[in-house]
């Protein structure tokens, strides 16, 4: 038995559906894109400075924005790296003193900083320069 979108009658019937795709791709693209601009706007007047650091887009720094959207919270840069989850806690036994990153904290925020660092460690001299691995 031939496979049945080989049959002339039902491949007729399915010819137009590859546009529906298309257009549906093409109406999401054009909503994503008038988002991106409306969050752009929004994030260069509440945080000018935060948006033009090297490394920092719009979704960086909506992350880092929402995070520490309580500044009474946030009294120092220690209170805004724990609440990134950032700030090194001590972990020494015995002799050894050692430290760790504090696990808690909100984890978007500290995952945008992670890429905040990846992208100015590969494209921004002077912190290539600045840091111990460079």
């Amino acid at each position: 038995m031939p496979h049945r979108w080989n049959r002339p009658q039902l491949c007729h019937r399915h010819q137009d559906r590859p546009a529906q795709p298309r257009r549906r791709w093409l109406a999401l693209q054009t909503e994503i894109n008038d988002l991106d601009s409306h969050l752009t706007s929004l994030f260069t007047a509440v945080a000018p400075d935060l948006v033009a650091l090297p490394g920092v887009g719009v979704d960086t720094a909506g992350q880092l924005v929402t995070a520490g959207d309580n500044p009474h919270r946030l009294r120092s840069e220690a209170a805004f790296a724990r609440l990134c989850g950032v700030a090194p806690i001590p972990a020494s036994s015995g002799r050894t003193d050692r430290r760790r990153l504090h696990r808690d904290g909100d984890r978007d925020a500290n995952s945008a900083l992670w890429r905040i660092t990846l992208v100015r460690m590969r494209c921004h001299q002077p912190t290539r320069t600045a840091s111990p691995a460079g």
